[in-house]
């Protein structure tokens, strides 16, 4: 049996995505190399994706060259529960206002992003594929 599922994320893994845990993400370097960084994140109504970064970041180069991404969030009190998902870019648009940064500031702060002197741009993602891990069993 295959680890990693295409089905769509159940409510419980949803409702674990939705809280302001701990998140890496994983793109791909034009050469292929793997590089991931620490990321915020939030899940959209529709069950997209939101990641927002600086408009010069090298993890925007590697998601215009090849639009897949992984992020890999884990519980805040315990790293054992953790879910994983793969997906691809739908859309790359500037954060006009920084409306965007905002609201995944105030969802891991309590506050709108104090940065205000750069361009950021948000990222969509659609979920393609998701594994989830808790209690020694996987999340189904």
């Amino acid at each position: 049996m295959d680890s990693v599922s295409d089905m769509p994320l159940p409510e419980t893994a949803l409702a674990f995505l939705r809280k302001p845990n701990p998140a890496v993400m994983a793109t791909v370097t034009s050469d292929g190399r793997p590089v991931s960084v620490a990321t915020w994140y939030l899940v959209e109504d529709d069950g997209r994706l939101m990641l927002c970064m600086n408009d010069d970041r090298a993890r925007l180069k590697h998601l215009q060259n090849n639009g897949h991404v992984s992020l890999t969030v884990l519980a805040a009190e315990d790293f054992g529960t953790h879910i994983s998902v793969q997906g691809h870019v739908v859309s790359i648009k500037p954060d006009e206002g920084l409306a965007d940064i905002d609201r995944l500031s105030r969802h891991f702060l309590g506050k709108d992003y104090p940065a205000r002197d750069r361009p950021l741009v948000t990222v969509h993602v659609e979920i393609d594929r998701w594994f989830g891990w808790s209690g020694g069993r996987r999340l189904e």
